[in-house]
């Protein structure tokens, strides 16, 4: 049972495996895309689940998809039914995390669409009561994010917003607004499921 309270006190969650994995959505935001992939390439055991958006954004800031495999195993969402949801059926994740997360996927989320493969994980982790961690694009009205090119100021519509405020008050679901707190959220729930896993009879040093 997860007893942190960011992902609330989930008592029947999916039964997942010792070898469990983080599942990490890239979705079409290049919204510390960078930094975010930095923090991922610290951790071990991670899968990427790609909507299409995010492929093509991922090769615009100069990732391409050969060096993700490289590092990653990577599911793509050439598939009309998402087969890849399949593999949580399975217990093979223990935490969703889709970071950086556009206005739309946030949209799609919070109004219970999953129409990509990314939206799709979103849905069925719900569906099993595994955490989620979404790092969303929007969430202050004054945004400051990397293009390809520059970096721009942008201004979240009242929508946007909405959807995130929204998404944050899901059972499960927490919502962060920055890769520090991506970085805390995350590390917090590792910390849990390794104390969880320990020996009931180990001793503390």
């Amino acid at each position: 049972m997860d007893t942190d309270p960011r992902f609330g006190d989930i008592p029947d969650e999916a039964e997942v495996l010792p070898e469990a994995r983080i599942a990490w959505g890239l979705t079409g935001s290049g919204h510390f895309l960078k930094e975010s992939l930095e923090f991922a390439g610290t951790l071990d055991r991670i899968d990427l689940f790609m909507s299409r958006a995010g492929e093509e954004v991922l090769n615009m800031y100069g990732y391409p998809l050969a060096d993700m495999k490289r590092r990653y195993r990577v599911f793509r969402d050439n598939t009309a039914s998402a087969a890849p949801v399949g593999l949580f059926y399975q217990g093979q994740y223990h935490t969703v995390v889709i970071a950086p997360a556009t206005s739309n996927t946030v949209a799609k989320c919070a109004l219970g669409i999953s129409d990509t493969l990314v939206t799709n994980i979103f849905a069925q982790a719900g569906k099993l009561r595994i955490p989620v961690i979404v790092f969303a694009c929007d969430t202050e009205p004054v945004v400051i994010t990397e293009s390809p090119s520059e970096w721009v100021t942008l201004y979240p519509r009242a929508i946007d917003l909405e959807h995130s405020a929204r998404l944050s008050g899901f059972e499960g679901v927490t919502v962060v607004k920055s890769v520090e707190e991506l970085q805390r959220v995350l590390t917090q729930r590792l910390a849990c499921l390794n104390k969880s896993s320990a020996p009931a009879n180990a001793s503390s040093s």
